[in-house]
């Protein structure tokens, strides 16, 4: 893993573990086992190494879920809230998970971070447009943003409540798809 990774990681690990405000110099540099120097080098402020810890997460969240959404591809509506929570489960947990959330409400304060925050809710959008459309959903870009919003509560609930189960996912997902078939 290069240096900036490492830093990256443990940026993530530290606002999981810790909060933002854990998030200095010396502190990240040591979980990641670089310099000061390092790490300057890397990321010359702080707005920078939180925007992109953020931008990394999503990427790597966004990678995996694309992967295992390929599974939808001939899937029924009937049958893809069975794979959606499976998707959930193979997701992030723990440090990495509570960081990006942290980091997305820290957007709302921080306006260096908000259009990192932005274009990453937007490639969830995307991505659960994607999975709609796969599915024959009428009007799945009109529908994506309450599936993306749901999946953040779930998230935020697992969290609160220490669950990794996904419970209630698969449940939820399909009260969504309900609501977005077409009346017959």
């Amino acid at each position: 893993m290069s240096a900036r990774d490492q830093i990256l990681h443990a940026t993530l690990r530290l606002i999981g573990d810790q909060g933002i405000g854990a998030v200095t110099n010396r502190a990240v540099a040591r979980a990641a086992g670089v310099s000061l120097g390092s790490l300057t080098y890397h990321f010359p402020s702080q707005e920078d190494l939180l925007r992109e810890a953020l931008q990394t997460f999503v990427e790597n969240e966004i990678a995996r879920i694309t992967t295992h959404m390929k599974t939808l591809a001939g899937t029924t509506p009937a049958d893809a809230p069975t794979e959606v929570e499976k998707a959930v489960l193979a997701l992030t947990h723990g440090p990495e998970q509570i960081a990006n959330l942290e980091l997305h409400i820290h957007a709302a304060r921080a306006p260096a971070l908000r259009e990192t925050s932005t274009r990453s809710v937007e490639a969830y959008d995307r991505l659960a447009t994607a999975v709609l459309t796969a599915l024959g959903i009428p009007d799945p870009e009109r529908h994506a943003p309450a599936m993306v919003a749901m999946l953040y509560g779930l998230a935020v609930r697992r969290l609160a409540t220490g669950d990794t189960t996904a419970t209630g996912t698969a449940d939820a997902f399909r009260l969504l798809l309900q609501g977005a078939l077409p009346r017959t």
